[in-house]
Protein backbone atom coordinates (compact mmCIF):
# COMPACT_ATOMS: atom_id res chain seq x y z
CA UNK A 1 0.00 0.00 0.00
CA UNK A 2 1.62 3.65 -0.93
CA UNK A 3 1.85 5.66 1.63
CA UNK A 4 0.31 8.50 2.00
CA UNK A 5 2.15 10.37 5.13
CA UNK A 6 1.54 13.84 5.36
CA UNK A 7 3.86 14.27 8.66
CA UNK A 8 7.38 14.34 7.64
CA UNK A 9 8.84 14.57 11.57
CA UNK A 10 7.61 14.28 15.14
CA UNK A 11 8.25 16.59 18.22
CA UNK A 12 9.75 14.47 21.31
CA UNK A 13 8.91 16.86 24.39
CA UNK A 14 11.64 14.41 26.11
CA UNK A 15 11.41 14.27 29.97
CA UNK A 16 11.15 17.96 31.17
CA UNK A 17 10.99 21.52 30.02
CA UNK A 18 12.83 22.72 32.39
CA UNK A 19 16.14 24.09 30.91
CA UNK A 20 18.02 23.45 34.51
CA UNK A 21 16.62 20.22 34.34
CA UNK A 22 17.72 18.97 30.78
CA UNK A 23 21.31 19.95 31.45
CA UNK A 24 20.81 17.55 34.62
CA UNK A 25 19.32 14.66 32.20
CA UNK A 26 22.21 15.41 30.03
CA UNK A 27 24.92 14.72 32.05
CA UNK A 28 23.15 11.76 33.91
CA UNK A 29 22.38 10.02 30.76
CA UNK A 30 25.62 10.69 28.76
CA UNK A 31 27.49 9.26 32.26
CA UNK A 32 24.85 6.19 32.21
CA UNK A 33 25.59 5.71 28.28
CA UNK A 34 29.30 5.71 28.86
CA UNK A 35 29.29 3.58 32.03
CA UNK A 36 26.89 0.82 29.49
CA UNK A 37 29.34 1.14 26.75
CA UNK A 38 32.63 0.76 28.43
CA UNK A 39 30.79 -2.35 31.20
CA UNK A 40 29.83 -4.13 28.48
CA UNK A 41 32.73 -3.93 26.18
CA UNK A 42 34.74 -4.42 29.26
CA UNK A 43 32.54 -8.34 29.41
CA UNK A 44 33.09 -8.62 25.87
CA UNK A 45 37.03 -8.11 26.45
CA UNK A 46 37.18 -10.39 29.18
CA UNK A 47 35.61 -13.06 27.68
CA UNK A 48 38.12 -12.79 25.37
CA UNK A 49 41.10 -12.93 26.87
CA UNK A 50 39.69 -14.78 30.12
CA UNK A 51 41.35 -18.17 30.00
CA UNK A 52 38.65 -19.44 32.06
CA UNK A 53 35.47 -17.60 30.76
CA UNK A 54 35.73 -20.09 27.42
CA UNK A 55 32.50 -22.03 28.88
CA UNK A 56 29.47 -21.38 26.81
CA UNK A 57 28.07 -19.28 29.84
CA UNK A 58 30.46 -16.78 29.28
CA UNK A 59 29.71 -17.04 24.95
CA UNK A 60 26.44 -16.26 26.19
CA UNK A 61 27.19 -13.12 28.42
CA UNK A 62 29.43 -11.49 25.29
CA UNK A 63 26.13 -12.02 23.52
CA UNK A 64 24.24 -10.06 26.15
CA UNK A 65 26.43 -7.11 26.58
CA UNK A 66 27.03 -6.58 22.88
CA UNK A 67 23.09 -6.30 22.57
CA UNK A 68 22.96 -4.81 25.50
CA UNK A 69 25.40 -2.14 23.75
CA UNK A 70 23.10 -1.76 20.74
CA UNK A 71 20.24 -1.82 23.05
CA UNK A 72 21.50 1.24 24.59
CA UNK A 73 22.40 3.35 21.29
CA UNK A 74 18.89 2.81 19.81
CA UNK A 75 17.72 5.36 22.03
CA UNK A 76 20.12 7.41 24.58
CA UNK A 77 21.69 9.05 21.41
CA UNK A 78 19.00 10.83 20.28
CA UNK A 79 17.78 11.82 23.74
CA UNK A 80 21.01 13.10 24.45
CA UNK A 81 21.03 15.25 21.13
CA UNK A 82 17.72 16.25 22.11
CA UNK A 83 18.56 17.61 25.47
CA UNK A 84 21.83 19.43 24.46
CA UNK A 85 20.70 20.90 20.91
CA UNK A 86 17.08 21.73 22.20
CA UNK A 87 16.07 20.38 18.26
CA UNK A 88 13.53 18.12 20.04
CA UNK A 89 12.53 16.99 16.36
CA UNK A 90 12.79 12.95 14.88
CA UNK A 91 12.40 12.44 11.30
CA UNK A 92 9.55 10.04 10.14
CA UNK A 93 11.80 7.52 8.72
CA UNK A 94 14.28 7.88 11.69
CA UNK A 95 10.81 7.44 14.10
CA UNK A 96 10.34 3.90 12.16
CA UNK A 97 13.78 2.78 12.36
CA UNK A 98 13.73 3.70 16.23
CA UNK A 99 11.03 1.34 16.62
CA UNK A 100 12.20 -1.46 14.23
CA UNK A 101 15.40 -1.80 15.99
CA UNK A 102 14.34 -1.34 19.19
CA UNK A 103 12.03 -4.28 18.96
CA UNK A 104 14.20 -6.48 17.27
CA UNK A 105 17.73 -5.76 19.71
CA UNK A 106 14.57 -6.16 23.01
CA UNK A 107 13.56 -9.61 21.60
CA UNK A 108 16.61 -10.57 20.89
CA UNK A 109 17.46 -9.81 24.67
CA UNK A 110 15.07 -11.83 26.06
CA UNK A 111 15.88 -14.82 24.27
CA UNK A 112 19.39 -14.48 24.94
CA UNK A 113 18.26 -14.78 28.32
CA UNK A 114 16.24 -17.85 27.64
CA UNK A 115 19.20 -19.37 26.34
CA UNK A 116 21.24 -18.50 29.37
CA UNK A 117 18.71 -19.94 31.58
CA UNK A 118 19.05 -23.27 29.57
CA UNK A 119 22.82 -23.53 29.88
CA UNK A 120 22.52 -23.17 33.30
CA UNK A 121 19.95 -25.63 33.41
CA UNK A 122 21.96 -28.08 31.48
CA UNK A 123 24.93 -27.35 33.67
CA UNK A 124 22.94 -28.01 37.17
CA UNK A 125 20.75 -30.32 35.86
CA UNK A 126 22.62 -32.44 33.51
CA UNK A 127 26.37 -31.88 34.03
CA UNK A 128 27.31 -35.31 32.49
CA UNK A 129 26.13 -34.28 28.96
CA UNK A 130 26.86 -30.41 29.33
CA UNK A 131 29.59 -30.39 26.86
CA UNK A 132 27.86 -32.15 24.21
CA UNK A 133 24.90 -30.59 24.83
CA UNK A 134 26.19 -27.12 24.97
CA UNK A 135 28.56 -27.62 21.92
CA UNK A 136 29.70 -24.46 20.51
CA UNK A 137 27.45 -24.76 17.42
CA UNK A 138 24.34 -25.43 19.44
CA UNK A 139 25.56 -22.51 21.34
CA UNK A 140 25.67 -20.23 18.07
CA UNK A 141 22.37 -21.62 16.72
CA UNK A 142 20.61 -20.64 20.21
CA UNK A 143 21.90 -17.22 19.56
CA UNK A 144 21.18 -17.38 15.64
CA UNK A 145 17.44 -18.10 16.64
CA UNK A 146 17.46 -15.72 19.17
CA UNK A 147 17.95 -12.64 16.54
CA UNK A 148 15.90 -14.49 13.97
CA UNK A 149 12.95 -14.01 16.48
CA UNK A 150 14.14 -10.49 17.17
CA UNK A 151 14.03 -10.05 13.95
CA UNK A 152 10.64 -11.38 13.13
CA UNK A 153 9.19 -9.60 15.99
CA UNK A 154 10.45 -6.25 14.40
CA UNK A 155 9.29 -6.42 10.72
CA UNK A 156 5.45 -7.79 12.29
CA UNK A 157 5.32 -4.68 14.31
CA UNK A 158 7.42 -2.01 12.35
CA UNK A 159 6.03 -2.97 8.38
CA UNK A 160 2.63 -2.04 9.90
CA UNK A 161 3.08 1.01 11.12
CA UNK A 162 4.90 2.32 7.69
CA UNK A 163 1.76 2.82 6.37
CA UNK A 164 0.29 4.77 9.07
CA UNK A 165 -1.34 8.22 7.59
CA UNK A 166 -0.21 10.72 10.00
CA UNK A 167 -2.52 14.16 9.40
CA UNK A 168 -3.06 15.93 12.55
CA UNK A 169 -0.59 16.36 15.92
CA UNK A 170 3.17 14.97 15.96
CA UNK A 171 3.73 15.79 19.07
CA UNK A 172 5.02 12.53 21.03
CA UNK A 173 5.33 12.82 24.95
CA UNK A 174 8.05 10.75 25.46
CA UNK A 175 12.17 10.70 24.67
CA UNK A 176 12.06 8.46 22.09
CA UNK A 177 9.48 6.94 19.75
CA UNK A 178 7.22 3.84 20.72
CA UNK A 179 5.04 2.35 18.41
CA UNK A 180 1.87 2.63 21.45
CA UNK A 181 2.26 6.44 21.38
CA UNK A 182 2.89 6.61 17.32
CA UNK A 183 -0.67 4.71 17.20
CA UNK A 184 -2.15 6.92 19.30
CA UNK A 185 -1.30 9.85 17.07
CA UNK A 186 -2.38 8.57 13.71
CA UNK A 187 -5.86 9.60 11.70
CA UNK A 188 -5.60 5.85 10.44
CA UNK A 189 -7.53 2.70 11.70
CA UNK A 190 -4.69 1.40 14.27
CA UNK A 191 -6.87 -1.49 15.63
CA UNK A 192 -4.83 -4.08 13.50
CA UNK A 193 -2.09 -2.57 14.52
CA UNK A 194 -3.06 -2.69 18.29
CA UNK A 195 -3.85 -6.03 18.08
CA UNK A 196 -0.62 -7.43 16.41
CA UNK A 197 1.65 -5.61 18.91
CA UNK A 198 -0.13 -7.41 21.63
CA UNK A 199 -0.17 -10.63 20.54
CA UNK A 200 3.32 -10.59 19.05
CA UNK A 201 4.53 -9.15 22.70
CA UNK A 202 2.19 -11.90 24.48
CA UNK A 203 3.67 -14.54 22.27
CA UNK A 204 7.28 -13.68 21.88
CA UNK A 205 7.19 -12.70 26.20
CA UNK A 206 5.26 -15.77 27.33
CA UNK A 207 7.41 -18.17 25.08
CA UNK A 208 10.96 -16.28 26.35
CA UNK A 209 9.52 -16.13 29.56
CA UNK A 210 8.02 -19.63 29.52
CA UNK A 211 11.65 -20.79 28.54
CA UNK A 212 13.48 -19.41 31.36
CA UNK A 213 10.69 -20.39 33.53
CA UNK A 214 10.78 -23.71 33.53
CA UNK A 215 15.26 -23.80 33.68
CA UNK A 216 14.61 -22.48 36.55
CA UNK A 217 11.90 -24.47 37.89
CA UNK A 218 14.48 -27.42 36.83
CA UNK A 219 17.21 -25.81 38.40
CA UNK A 220 15.99 -24.97 41.22
CA UNK A 221 14.41 -28.37 42.02
CA UNK A 222 17.91 -29.61 41.74
CA UNK A 223 19.33 -27.43 43.89
CA UNK A 224 17.41 -27.67 46.65
CA UNK A 225 18.45 -31.52 46.79
CA UNK A 226 22.27 -30.84 47.52
CA UNK A 227 22.68 -31.46 51.32
CA UNK A 228 25.94 -29.41 51.51
CA UNK A 229 24.47 -26.05 52.77
CA UNK A 230 28.07 -24.63 50.91
CA UNK A 231 26.67 -26.47 47.64
CA UNK A 232 23.13 -25.01 48.04
CA UNK A 233 25.01 -21.54 48.37
CA UNK A 234 27.55 -21.85 45.32
CA UNK A 235 24.44 -23.29 42.92
CA UNK A 236 22.31 -20.66 43.40
CA UNK A 237 25.20 -17.72 43.78
CA UNK A 238 25.64 -18.77 39.64
CA UNK A 239 22.33 -18.36 39.27
CA UNK A 240 21.61 -15.64 41.50
CA UNK A 241 22.93 -12.29 38.75
CA UNK A 242 20.65 -13.77 35.83
CA UNK A 243 17.89 -14.07 37.82
CA UNK A 244 18.42 -10.62 38.69
CA UNK A 245 18.88 -9.48 35.69
CA UNK A 246 15.84 -10.90 34.38
CA UNK A 247 13.45 -9.81 36.66
CA UNK A 248 14.35 -6.54 35.95
CA UNK A 249 13.66 -6.28 32.07
CA UNK A 250 10.49 -8.58 32.44
CA UNK A 251 8.52 -6.77 34.90
CA UNK A 252 9.24 -3.42 33.35
CA UNK A 253 8.87 -4.02 30.18
CA UNK A 254 5.54 -6.01 30.65
CA UNK A 255 4.06 -3.25 32.63
CA UNK A 256 4.87 -0.73 29.65
CA UNK A 257 3.67 -2.86 26.63
CA UNK A 258 0.75 -5.23 28.60
CA UNK A 259 -0.94 -2.27 29.90
CA UNK A 260 -3.54 0.11 28.45
CA UNK A 261 -2.38 4.09 27.13
CA UNK A 262 -3.18 6.26 29.99
CA UNK A 263 -2.77 10.22 29.63
CA UNK A 264 -2.05 9.69 34.07
CA UNK A 265 0.28 6.86 33.67
CA UNK A 266 2.38 8.73 30.79
CA UNK A 267 5.08 10.31 33.52
CA UNK A 268 5.37 6.53 34.99
CA UNK A 269 5.80 5.00 31.81
CA UNK A 270 8.50 7.56 30.58
CA UNK A 271 10.33 5.94 34.22
CA UNK A 272 9.62 2.36 33.16
CA UNK A 273 10.68 2.49 29.77
CA UNK A 274 14.31 4.07 31.53
CA UNK A 275 14.25 1.28 33.31
CA UNK A 276 14.08 -1.48 30.75
CA UNK A 277 16.07 0.71 27.81
CA UNK A 278 18.41 2.51 30.01
CA UNK A 279 19.32 1.10 32.95
CA UNK A 280 18.85 -2.35 32.36
CA UNK A 281 21.66 -2.38 29.01
CA UNK A 282 24.00 -0.59 32.32
CA UNK A 283 23.21 -2.50 35.53
CA UNK A 284 23.63 -6.14 33.57
CA UNK A 285 27.60 -6.18 33.08
CA UNK A 286 27.50 -4.37 36.94
CA UNK A 287 25.22 -7.08 38.43
CA UNK A 288 27.10 -9.89 36.64
CA UNK A 289 30.87 -8.56 37.26
CA UNK A 290 30.10 -7.88 40.86
CA UNK A 291 28.69 -11.47 41.25
CA UNK A 292 31.06 -13.22 39.00
CA UNK A 293 34.39 -14.43 40.80
CA UNK A 294 36.06 -15.10 36.92
CA UNK A 295 34.94 -11.83 35.96
CA UNK A 296 36.14 -9.46 38.53
CA UNK A 297 39.32 -11.71 38.41
CA UNK A 298 39.83 -11.13 34.59
CA UNK A 299 38.83 -7.61 34.49
CA UNK A 300 41.54 -7.52 37.57
CA UNK A 301 43.70 -8.85 35.09
CA UNK A 302 43.20 -6.48 32.33
CA UNK A 303 43.74 -3.39 34.29
CA UNK A 304 46.64 -4.35 35.84
CA UNK A 305 48.28 -5.06 32.24
CA UNK A 306 46.64 -2.18 30.95
CA UNK A 307 45.22 -4.27 28.02
CA UNK A 308 41.69 -2.48 28.78
CA UNK A 309 42.99 0.83 26.82
CA UNK A 310 44.80 -1.49 24.25
CA UNK A 311 42.13 -0.77 20.83
CA UNK A 312 43.48 -3.81 18.88
CA UNK A 313 42.89 -6.13 21.74
CA UNK A 314 39.20 -4.39 22.06
CA UNK A 315 38.39 -4.95 18.35
CA UNK A 316 39.87 -8.39 18.46
CA UNK A 317 37.32 -9.21 20.98
CA UNK A 318 34.20 -8.32 19.34
CA UNK A 319 35.22 -11.55 16.89
CA UNK A 320 33.68 -13.53 19.75
CA UNK A 321 29.64 -12.52 18.83
CA UNK A 322 30.34 -13.06 15.28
Amino acid sequence: MENQTTITEFLLLGLSSNQHLQVFFFLMFLVIFLVTILGNAAIILATKIGSSLHSPMFFFLAHLAFVDICYSSVTVPKLLENLITQQKTISWEGCIAQIFFFFLIACTEVFILSAMAYDRYVAICDPLHYIVTMKKENCRQLVGASWTAGLFYALMNALPASNLQFCRDNTIDHYSCELPLLLVLSCSQTFTNYIVLLSTAFIFGFVSFLLTLISYIYIISNILKIRSTEGRHKAFSTCSSHLIVVGLFYISAFFRYMKPNSESLRDLDKLVSIQYSILTPMLNPLIYSLKNKDIKMALAKIFRKGNFVNKASLCSSFKLIT
